[in-house]
């Protein structure tokens, strides 16, 4: 219930956002958002561990879920738009006291989540096996990867709902309940591995459809929140509609985050054809594990930086610059240790992580050389990562949107493309991940220090001030 105050169920309108203490407000939300992005990193951890592990057909089978791995990319980043472009205008609005513009977004953003959800069911399903040969299934794993992707389609809407609308629980505060959502269908996807995939032997097709039902019972999770007591924000039916007034800023905002996560899918398209036309399947099912390790790595410190952003978002709207500016002093320190010392570890002892996904020697070998030049530039990634959160939490849809095209598209994939053929072969798809690193980071702090004056004060008060200044100079 919503009482008169703003207050919902005993909780307060801004749920601590605006007045907590900064450092005990980042952990009490930072911490929730660690682990649920830990537990996220399950779903792909753990179907990679029991796909990898199928007797005889192992690595084939890892190979064919890796090629897969793009389209599953690519329909979770229009999850993001909305999720991501929305939720932090909805904290900006709850920050100015303005919950109906909140609710509206939420409304709208479902909406566009349950249409974008059907329409990529049918467009990749239509068009999966000529697909996953474009990017990059040979004749020996194409079989896995259609059966994996095939079965997974089916849970699209379910995939949109869960990733898209749990931004909207962690815009009003509530970390925890965010992180149940993922926690719930993580560890129902670990129960439900080896029951499909060797109990049933279902292989690759159990793997998908554990993912698939686990991700369904989140979405299910959500929407008994949404229609709860605690959830200051209500899913009404006069908002669900596709409002052109309020969905165009969340696209806005939200397609740096969708260029960041769908040109994701373009990196291992991009790599996985290069490590099968310069290498075999074996630098293919390499490349799978790098992808997975390097997620171990930063979907913690993402975590952290989700943390972040409703509080940076609400008090932005609020007008309090001093505390969106010591939430960002705080998160971008954090960053920065956290991946360094993660990165650090993997470089200097690659062979056990490697070990989780495969025993097979070549592969390993192959691997534990891949790491080291693939890895080495994500040492100080965190900086970028905290920096391209900070854009979006403050709706600077442009600044967000530059940081997520450099890596990717004006960086590594050029990379990707011209450092083999220069005679590098595979350790050129290797180290261009990087390069990519270490420029982009630099760009990106340079835009930073540029925009920093301006950036943690809210339109209103720069065009408040901008009034000030002209009519202190009338008088004088």
């Amino acid at each position: 219930m919503v009482g008169k105050n703003g207050e919902s169920a005993g909780i307060p309108a801004d749920n601590g956002l605006g007045t907590e203490a900064l450092g005990h407000l980042l952990l009490r939300l930072a911490l929730p958002s660690i682990l649920a992005q830990v537990v996220n990193l399950l779903y792909n951890l753990v179907d990679r561990v029991f796909v990898g592990r199928i007797p005889d057909t192992g690595a084939l089978a890892l190979a064919g879920v890796g090629v897969a791995f793009p389209v599953i990319m690519f329909i979770s980043a229009f999850a993001s738009l909305v999720g991501m472009g929305g939720a932090p205008r909805a904290s900006m609005a709850m920050g100015r006291g303005d919950r109906e513009t909140a609710e509206r977004i939420l409304g709208s953003a479902l909406v566009f989540l349950l249409v974008t959800g059907v329409l990529l069911f049918v467009l990749f399903f239509v068009s999966r096996r000529p697909l996953l040969h474009f990017l990059g299934a040979s004749s020996d794993t194409i079989g896995f990867a259609e059966e994996y992707l095939t079965v997974y389609l089916f849970g699209t809407l379910s995939v949109q709902l869960t990733l898209g609308l749990n931004q909207y629980v962690s815009c009003q505060g509530f970390a925890k309940v965010a992180m149940a959502t993922v926690c719930i269908g993580a560890v129902l996807n670990i129960v439900l591995d080896p029951l499909f995939i060797y109990c049933l032997d279902m292989g690759c097709k159990g793997a998908a459809l554990a993912t698939i039902c686990s991700q369904s019972v989140s979405a299910v999770w959500i929407f008994c929140f949404f229609f709860g007591r605690r959830s200051i924000l209500r899913l009404r039916r006069a908002y669900l509609r596709l409002d052109r007034r309020i969905l165009l800023p969340v696209l806005a905002l939200g397609m740096g985050p969708f260029i960041l996560q769908s040109t994701e899918c373009l990196v291992p398209l991009t790599l996985n054809a290069g490590m099968q036309y310069y290498g075999n399947d074996a630098y293919v099912s390499a490349m799978t594990i790098l992808f997975v390790i390097a997620e171990m790595l930063f979907l913690p410190v993402d975590g952290l930086c989700q943390g972040a952003v409703p509080i940076m978002s609400y008090n932005f709207g609020a007008g309090n610059a001093q505390r969106v500016s010591g939430a960002f002093r705080l998160m971008a320190w954090w960053a920065s240790a956290l991946t360094f010392a993660g990165t650090a570890v993997v470089l200097l002892f690659p062979r056990p992580f490697i070990a989780l996904f495969t025993s097979d020697t070549e592969v390993v070998r192959i691997s534990a050389h891949g790491a080291r030049l693939y890895m080495a530039g994500m040492l100080f990634s965190g900086i970028q990562l905290a920096i391209q959160r900070t854009f979006l939490a403050l709706g600077q849809a442009k600044l967000a949107m530059c940081v997520a095209l450099l890596r990717k598209l004006v960086l590594l994939i050029p990379l990707a493309l011209l450092l083999p053929r220069m005679g590098f072969g595979t350790d050129g798809l290797f180290v261009s991940e990087s390069v990519a690193d270490v420029l982009s980071v630099a760009a990106s702090i340079v835009l930073f220090v540029f925009h920093r004056r301006r950036l943690f004060v809210p339109a209103s008060q720069s065009v408040q001030a901008e009034k000030s200044c002209r009519g202190d100079a009338r008088n004088d």
